[in-house]
């Protein structure tokens, strides 16, 4: 009987921490916009607030509204203001701090745009915004008092909805992963043209598992975004295009780093718009893309490997996975003191949290490649070279299209992230 009232306890326990972030209690079926500006230099990182807008709808999750998915580079919490109580969290990347360490950045200060989204409390709430480095350790913090009440929250209720059409429609946004696929450098005239891109963008993702086994949990539309001019900003080539998002190549002075720094420009542009995730497809036969977790993911719509860039760049802005490829010099951006929060990579720091449990007994570790391509991506093992890195940090298979373009597939490790990533925004 004491077994039994012990273990009824528990079930109850569990019940009630489950119960404790109830959507509908705690927030309105709307958006919360917070617009940050992340400035500073290789070692210093400020924030400051911008802007708060509210948008008539939420797209994101409404369950495991106090989990992260990951840990991220930077964290957002929602806590009542009241109580303290931790009513939602998120985490995401930026380009800032993605910034800091170029060498850049230790000769000059910037500013990047940054936009959050969050549900809309229905009673005040303190928004903490954090900011980690490459140690996992927090390095900036700002808490802002947020009463849905304030008149200075912009209202977005009556501004013009660009253009859309459903590529794919499963079911409510509370239930599904809200995909809104942008247009950039594509003229009026070539709408049509960016239909078709959308299209193989998502015939494409939904060709590769487990993408193609869940796609019934995804919603997928297409923003028609006419630009002035076609293509994007070539600098390193001194061609400059006037664009609705500005995006450009030679980010970061990489002549394949193809980006937009104008993140509200973006996200204005799907105002009216139920989104949780965004793409943009540019009008161009260029090489080049680039994809920042839980920010957006941009490639080139029309070079010859842009469909198999452009899955492989939403695996780290949905997934936030890491890029398993080295360099080959000094990087140091992973530390071996420290575990990787991507799902993909490792530094043995604490293995046994990533796919220790997926290596069949007596595979060598760490583990050396094979000639046979049928198991370059299939067989989990420990191999090293990933993030950027040549020594010191791991992968979990020889080939994957984390690491490579030519490869059909992600390796079962990325899988089960992508799997995992899902079923946490979606259940």
């Amino acid at each position: 009987m004491a077994r039994i009232s012990f273990l009824l306890f528990c079930l109850v326990a569990q019940v009630a921490v489950t119960a404790r972030v109830s959507f509908d209690a705690w927030f309105e079926d709307r958006t919360l916009r917070l617009d940050y500006i992340f400035s500073g230099d290789s070692v210093n990182q400020h924030i400051a607030l911008d802007e708060m807008l509210s948008l008539p709808y939420w797209a994101g999750r409404h369950n495991n509204l106090d989990s992260l998915a990951l840990f991220g580079n930077g964290q957002i919490y929602v806590r009542d203001a009241g109580t303290q109580q931790l009513i939602y969290a998120t985490s995401f990347s930026t380009l800032f701090q993605e910034w800091q360490h170029t060498p850049e950045a230790a000769v000059k200060v910037k500013a990047f745009e940054n936009c959050f989204m969050v549900p809309m409390p229905r009673k005040p709430v303190n928004v903490t915004v954090e900011l980690a480095d490459s140690h996992q350790r927090v390095t900036s913090s700002l808490t802002t008092y947020v009463d849905p009440s304030d008149i200075l929250i912009r209202r977005t209720d009556n501004y013009t909805v660009y253009p859309h059409s459903c590529v794919l429609r499963s079911g409510s946004e509370a239930r599904c992963v809200d995909l809104a696929i942008v247009a950039e450098g594509y003229r009026e005239d070539q709408m049509g043209l960016f239909r078709e891109d959308a299209q193989k963008f998502c015939d494409q993702l939904f060709n590769h598992e487990p993408y193609t086994h869940l796609k019934n949990r995804f919603n997928v539309v297409a923003v028609a975004v006419p630009s002035r001019d076609e293509g994007a900003s070539i600098p390193s080539q001194n061609i400059w295009k006037e664009t609705a998002l500005g995006a450009s190549f030679d980010t970061f002075y990489s002549d394949r780093y193809l980006t937009t720094l104008h993140v509200k420009r973006l996200n204005n542009v799907l105002t009216g718009i139920p989104f949780d995730q965004i793409v943009v497809l540019v009008n161009t036969d260029k090489y080049g893309g680039g994809g920042i977790y839980n920010l957006y993911m941009l490639a080139s719509a029309h070079h010859a490997m842009s469909l198999p860039v452009c899955v492989h760049e939403f695996g780290h802005s949905f997934v936030g996975l890491a890029d398993e490829y080295d360099y080959g010099d000094g990087t140091d951006y992973y530390h071996k003191d420290v575990e990787p929060w991507e799902k993909n990579i490792t530094t043995l720091k604490d293995f046994k949290s990533k796919w220790a449990d997926m290596i069949e007994e007596g595979t060598p570790l760490p583990t050396p490649n094979s000639d046979d391509k049928k198991i370059q991506y299939t067989r989990v093992g420990l191999f090293e070279g990933a993030g950027y890195m040549k020594k010191g940090v791991y992968r979990p298979a020889q080939e994957c299209r984390m690491k490579i373009n030519d490869v059909p597939a992600f390796c079962p490790v990325c899988q089960r992230a992508i799997k995992q990533m899902i079923y946490f925004v979606t259940e």
